[in-house]
């Protein structure tokens, strides 16, 4: 039982005690948990403090509710390491996990603005942009807008859109890509980010932008992705110097 008497909020014991239960998969993924009412009889507590408690439990991304059914355990969030640099279709495939691209747009548009400078590019240049949703086993995980200049990547289509750009690159046309820099913040997700990640308007996401470069130190492309934060995570290890 919950202990009403402790100072800890009882909505937060009884989180504590369902992420144990998730942690320890006696709640399995995919498993519908009680109901508030069950719930609510069984700790003898309000259903408003089991509401309270479950909502956390869907921000967090423990659980997520479907509409007419239930709510259920989420599956565990993807793990990213930040040390290595991989396509997603990559990172999905050596996991198990089958990845898919769900192309938005595609288009070749003249560079202008920050993208000159990012991609060294001269003002007017050409530049493929591909704007895709990206998913692992059906889920949509990440919104996605790749910029690559047309003179360093050729002949690219709709038909590697689909795919992973980084194995035509690199496969077809020869290209090594050798390093990349990367930065991360926290934000919440806009109105057509939310339609396309199956997510609703303000939940945590995380933006992501990523400047890769060939082997000869010459930028390649500049991607801008947004990432559900109740799927995806990224771990980086840090040493004491």
């Amino acid at each position: 039982m919950l202990d009403k008497n402790s100072p800890i909020p009882v909505y937060y014991q009884l989180e504590e005690r369902l992420k144990e239960s998730i942690e320890k998969k006696e709640l399995k993924e995919g498993d519908m948990i009680p109901s508030e009412r069950v719930l609510s009889e069984q700790y003898g507590i309000s259903r408003m403090t089991v509401r309270q408690a479950i909502n956390n439990l869907v921000r967090d991304g423990y659980l997520y509710r479907e509409k007419g059914k239930g709510t259920f355990v989420a599956s565990n969030k993807i793990e990213q390491p930040l040390q290595g640099l991989t396509s997603f279709t990559e990172d999905m495939r050596s996991r198990g996990l089958k990845p898919e691209a769900r192309l938005l747009n595609f288009s070749v548009e003249p560079a202008q603005g920050k993208l000159v400078q990012k991609l060294r590019l001269t003002e007017g240049e050409s530049v493929s942009v591909i704007k895709r949703v990206r998913l692992a086993d059906d889920l949509p995980m990440a919104l996605e807008t790749t910029f690559l200049p047309v003179r360093l990547v050729p002949g690219l289509t709709e038909t590697q859109a689909y795919g992973s750009i980084y194995e035509y690159i690199e496969n077809q046309l020869g290209l090594k890509i050798e390093h990349a820099t990367q930065t991360l913040e926290a934000s919440v997700a806009r109105e057509r980010e939310s339609e396309v990640l199956q997510i609703k308007k303000g939940s945590p996401v995380l933006l992501i932008e990523r400047t890769s470069y060939l082997s000869d130190q010459r930028p390649l492309e500049l991607v801008k992705s947004v990432y559900r934060g109740d799927r995806y995570k990224f771990n980086v290890q840090l040493h004491r110097s």
